[in-house]
């Protein structure tokens, strides 16, 4: 079992006026399990963060680093000049204290955001804009990034983590810097109850079952699946399954596909 304690957290309680309840599903609709393996878990409120970052112009001073329970990343609660508070992603880096500005054209400084034509090449940056006003979508869980290949006419090209070359119009927002606690990938969970208070409940292997309940299922003692491919509870292709639509409309701006 192991435990990451990031750099410069903060002590400081959330800020109650960026907080929501959400009650629990239990991974269930209409009182039928329809996700399964989700349920219990530890009490949390979810915390409204600023993907947009639309307070143009105004600069802002981090005020803590903060945990997500919700989510892998730090994040970081700013508040404005004029006095309003939000939280954002925290980039890696990024500490009390410091000041980050969203606009059009920023100074080049971690944490800042600003339209992608105006971002060098080669730049590492996060939370990126798909489209225009649509706030952040690529390169938001703990320790992701996009590197910025180069800008042409109205469009710049992203490699993602994946190695997918994407375009996306370079008058889309982004965040220089990578997001923050890179090291989150490493944490090893240890035990069986610490799965528990993460809202996971337990997995059943399918050639643990009987034949009516999964195509892996039948056999005596330990048993192989019998099968050409792995498949899922309702028999289909479990690996290596392309989900995505052949005729999907964003097809047009993938230049080069995901690496298997």
């Amino acid at each position: 079992m192991s435990v990451v304690k990031p750099e410069g957290l903060s002590k400081n309680k959330p800020e109650k006026s960026l907080l929501v309840g959400r009650g629990k599903k239990s991974g269930r609709s209409g009182g039928k399990i329809s996700v399964r393996h989700k349920g219990g878990g530890h009490k949390k409120k979810y915390r409204l963060v600023d993907f947009k970052q639309d307070k143009f112009g105004i600069p802002g001073k981090v005020k803590s680093i903060e945990k997500d329970p919700f989510r892998s990343a730090l994040i970081a609660l700013v508040v404005y000049a004029d006095g309003e508070k939000r939280y954002v992603l925290a980039t890696e880096g990024l500490k009390e204290g410091k000041e980050i500005i969203s606009d059009k054209k920023t100074p080049f400084k971690k944490g800042n955001r600003m339209q992608i034509k105006n971002i060098p090449v080669g730049t590492i940056i996060s939370n990126v804009e798909m489209a225009m006003d649509a706030g952040g979508q690529l390169a938001r869980s703990a320790g992701s990034s996009v590197v910025l290949m180069g800008s042409e006419g109205r469009m710049a090209q992203l490699k993602l983590s994946s190695g997918e070359i994407r375009l996306v119009s370079n008058e889309c927002y982004a965040t220089i810097g990578q997001v923050s606690n890179f090291e989150h990938g490493s944490v090893r969970v240890g035990k069986a109850g610490r799965k528990r208070w993460m809202g996971i409940r337990p997995a059943v292997r399918g050639t643990a079952m009987n034949p009516v309940d999964h195509p892996h299922g039948g056999g005596e003692g330990v048993q192989g699946i019998g099968l050409k491919y792995p498949k899922t509870p309702w028999g289909k292709i479990a690996l290596g399954k392309k989900t995505r639509k052949k005729k999907k409309h964003s097809n047009k701006f993938i230049v080069k596909r995901k690496k298997k």
